[in-house]
């Protein structure tokens, strides 16, 4: 798949959707995936509508992946849903899983771990270190990330204050 993948020109989103579909990927209508994004096993990936994967973002998908609608996974962020048990001497693999909720913003380079879950609407700023679950419409940041503020949407058409 990697080179019909990887070589194909930036436009061709539907081209990677149907690819990712061939390999077991669940990706929904309009999603844009970049070509140069890695996507290790595709059919632990179930992608929204509407969402956004930019360049060079990693997906490591040894669990299940949930990228939720209109979500958007910025250029460089690394998405890990896997694990090792650290307390068993032979480390065996614990492939635990993510999700990440519709209208949420993985900032650049951020890295979220396994078995978190950002919330929707939240956005993990750039390079940040979620390893545990950041709650619906909050903006986290920072290495381990911590709570900066909640995320207001500004309402279309209404005043600026």
């Amino acid at each position: 798949m990697t080179p019909l993948y990887r070589g194909s020109p930036r436009i061709l989103f539907g081209w990677r959707r149907f690819l990712l579909r061939c390999f077991g990927a669940r990706v929904g209508r309009d999603v844009h995936i970049d070509s140069s994004a890695r996507i290790e096993i595709p059919w632990n990936i179930d992608i929204g509508d509407g969402a956004a994967i930019g360049a060079h973002a990693w997906i490591y998908s040894l669990g299940p992946v949930r990228i939720g609608p209109r979500a958007t996974i910025s250029h460089r962020a690394h998405l890990c849903a896997g694990t090792h048990d650290y307390t068993d001497p032979a480390l065996p693999l614990q492939r635990t899983g993510l999700t990440i909720g519709a209208d949420a913003w993985v900032c650049s380079d951020a890295f979220i771990g396994p078995g978190v879950t950002v919330g929707e609407g939240a956005v993990v700023g750039a390079a940040a270190v979620a390893m545990r679950d950041v709650p619906a419409w909050s903006v986290v940041a920072g290495n381990p990330a911590h709570f900066v503020k909640q995320r207001k949407l500004r309402v279309e058409g209404a005043a600026s204050p």
